[in-house]
């Protein structure tokens, strides 16, 4: 080991002090590993990786849903020191095409469920030389492919003899697309070790924690947050193979879980699963949230249905992706905010794209920096977009979130808006988020995207996309903005566009640019109301 651990170190160094504790749980193909065995089968797919003519800095793509098979991969990477480069399941040809090119990947990881679109992007992969497919011991392994499982049985048992230090790329992890193309961020293995130790103190991590992994496992909240700090410290491992609110209440009963992350909108369905669910779920001690902050009433659920203590993660895969958090004792005395830096992690808000030394006023709106033991290196041939994002001053690097937001007298943390996202009409800003907010109050809007429309006099207006549910209108819409006492009068929409759906990238997060650059070609219907 250096003297710093990496990835591979941190499993290694849980199954020297809990061999015979559980490791990996994967109901869907009944098995149940010790960390001792679970250590032995990621010696051995590292090594047939290796017979495969993998080395060192050769990225291994994966398209796989959650499953024992990526955790064995993630771990095999790291110990040859792969380049690991998990890929969403639910995209399409054409989106595997371009990632996997962008990164040179020199194998892909695929399954039954995702191979349709491997094979559609296959023609087109330059750099791929080899394709594995984990349900060989389930299915017929296509011809071109080799099989996981065969290629586990091949590999040699002991720890591969590749040297891998600390400042080693451990992966590339593509962002999901909301303003552009994906981006692979280039994390190191040091920044993720620390990323581990982070996770654990806030979320008081033991060993007699168990976790469930039924969020993807591509992304680097389930992942990072979980996965890896769960194996890190020594817990048990559920994963599932996707979302299911019934059969993770039941997975809660029969494996005793402790600790479990969900996106706001899975916690929400949970709760609702529970409230008339006669599964026990008194063994769930904590909830951990991201990506949004978790609506009063649904944390109230929550609360009563599942479990009482719940903790909020804000952040990027740039960072982590967790950098600052929201304590379970803040969850309701501060509803709405995204809580304080995580240990070891600073915070400031700057005027937008200013110097970090030019920090704003408490309580103002401004961009968002971190600065974190945690953040990557680069995004992946993008020096451009790097050089924008990282910025140092007095020694410290700085990642430019794009997001704005204040603190409040006790410096915690709100999150407003993306910065790129911001209306400025007439002079004044406009924070798309809260106007969204104020039409979601309406029973018939189901979805609503903000943006400013180009405008001669005013710059930009604001325009809404909305998704309804019912034969209401622009001036419906308009009258309950303007009997709302949440928004200023020049915050109101001034034309609606009705349409059927809004463009989304297979995250299901909402691709702004093409409302604003007309790329989302929708049927819609426009109606403008009074200034």
């Amino acid at each position: 080991m250096s003297e710093h651990p990496t990835i591979g170190d941190t499993l290694e160094q849980t199954v020297d002090r809990y061999p015979d504790r559980d490791a990996i749980i994967y109901p869907r193909k009944d098995q149940r590993w010790t960390y001792a065995e679970f250590d032995e089968r990621v010696n051995r797919l590292a090594n047939a990786f290796l017979e495969a003519g993998v080395e060192k800095g050769d990225r291994v793509a994966t398209v796989l849903y959650n499953g024992s098979e990526m955790a064995l991969t993630v771990y095999a990477c790291a110990k040859i020191g792969a380049v690991f480069t998990p890929l969403n399941f639910r995209l399409p040809a054409g989106e595997i095409e371009y990632i996997v090119n962008d990164a040179g990947a020199e194998l892909v990881v695929f399954e039954s469920d995702t191979r349709e679109a491997v094979e559609g992007a296959r023609p087109s992969l330059e750099t791929v030389g080899e394709y594995v497919f984990i349900d060989d011991d389930r299915d017929d392994t296509p011809a071109y492919a080799s099989g996981f499982y065969d290629m586990l049985e091949s590999g040699l048992p002991d720890r591969p003899g590749v040297s891998v230090a600390e400042d080693d790329v451990y992966a590339f992890i593509y962002t999901s697309g909301t303003t552009g193309r994906p981006k692979g961020v280039v994390h190191e293995h040091r920044n993720m070790v620390e990323h581990d130790l982070l996770c654990i103190a806030e979320m008081n991590l033991t060993r007699d924690d168990v976790g469930l992994s039924m969020m993807p496992l591509y992304h680097c909240a389930e992942l990072h947050c979980n996965l890896f700090a769960r194996v890190h410290r020594g817990a048990a491992n559920v994963i599932h193979h996707e979302f299911e609110p019934g059969a993770v209440l039941e997975a809660i009963e029969d494996h005793g879980v402790t600790v479990l992350f969900a996106a706001p909108t899975a916690w929400n369905a949970l709760s609702m699963a529970a409230a008339e669910s006669a599964a026990d779920v008194s063994s769930l001690r904590l909830g951990l949230y991201g990506a949004a902050p978790m609506p009063e009433q649904v944390l109230e659920n929550c609360m009563e249905h599942l479990c009482e203590d719940y903790v909020q993660a804000y952040g990027m895969t740039e960072i982590g992706p967790a950098g600052v958090f929201q304590s379970a004792d803040d969850q309701l005395s501060k509803q709405g905010s995204a809580g304080l830096p995580g240990l070891n992690h600073e915070l400031r808000i700057v005027e937008p794209d200013a110097d970090p030394d030019r920090e704003v006023e408490p309580g103002a709106i401004g961009e968002i920096l971190i600065a974190s033991p945690c953040t990557m290196r680069e995004y992946w041939n993008r020096p451009e977009a790097t050089a924008r994002s990282l910025r140092e001053a007095d020694g410290t690097t700085w990642y430019y979130t794009g997001d704005l937001g204040y603190r409040d007298d006790d410096g915690y943390l709100y999150v407003v808006d993306r910065k790129d996202d911001m209306i400025v009409s007439g002079g004044e800003n406009v924070y798309p988020a809260e106007v969204e907010d104020v039409l979601f109050g309406h029973d018939a809007v189901e979805e609503a995207a903000v943006v400013g429309e180009p405008d001669e006099e005013w710059g930009e207006l604001v325009v809404a996309y909305v998704v309804t549910d019912d034969a209401v209108g622009a001036t419906d819409l308009d009258s309950f903005v303007l009997e709302s006492d949440r928004l200023a009068d020049f915050k109101r929409p001034r034309t609606y566009y009705f349409v059927d759906e809004l463009p989304k990238n297979p995250s299901g997060k909402i691709q702004k640019f093409k409302l604003r650059e007309d790329e989302a070609d929708l049927e819609s219907e426009a109606e403008t109301v009074a200034s």
